[in-house]
């Protein structure tokens, strides 16, 4: 009962501070990372090539990632776009988990409908509470695409 009272609380604050940041993209991410395999995922853009990709998963505890994308570009002249980031990444259980993770992926945005599709890999760096090297860490995201003009909004 107690992981249901903090999930609950997560994913009430993680609707709440998405709606109040104007997130641009917000959806699912299914893949293992911390023990969780699933994770409500937004995207916030900070310019035309760089934003915050934030995670907020659930499932044996808790895991909260936000990984800035310092690059974000697109795949020559496709519709595809990649990016590359690192920022760090909380695991709320026992025991708890301090990391930096890595991030990079690939993406695509739909024109007719406001869904965006992408593939990333975080290898994962955990500092506390025990030290280990994860390289295993895979997702696949879909997020729904927030304006009118059937563009990506981190264009």
């Amino acid at each position: 009962m107690k992981y249901f009272k903090i999930l609950f609380l997560v994913v009430f604050f993680a609707c709440a501070a998405t709606l109040e940041s104007n997130a641009q993209e917000v959806g699912i991410r299914f893949g293992q990372f911390g023990g969780n395999n699933v994770a409500i995922d937004g995207v916030f853009s900070l310019g035309q090539f760089s934003r915050i990709h934030a995670d907020v998963s659930f499932g044996s505890g808790v895991g909260v990632d936000a990984l800035w994308d310092f690059i974000y570009r697109p795949v020559g002249s496709s519709d595809f776009k990649w990016y590359v980031g690192a920022g760090p990444s909380l695991y709320i259980d026992d025991p708890f988990s301090l990391s930096a993770a890595g991030e990079i992926g690939i993406e695509y945005a739909f024109e007719e409908v406001p869904i965006v599709i992408g593939a990333d890999w975080r290898p994962t760096f955990r500092i506390v509470e025990n030290t280990d090297f994860f390289a295993d860490v895979f997702g696949l995201n879909i997020r729904w695409r927030f304006g009118n003009d059937g563009s990506n909004a981190t264009n």
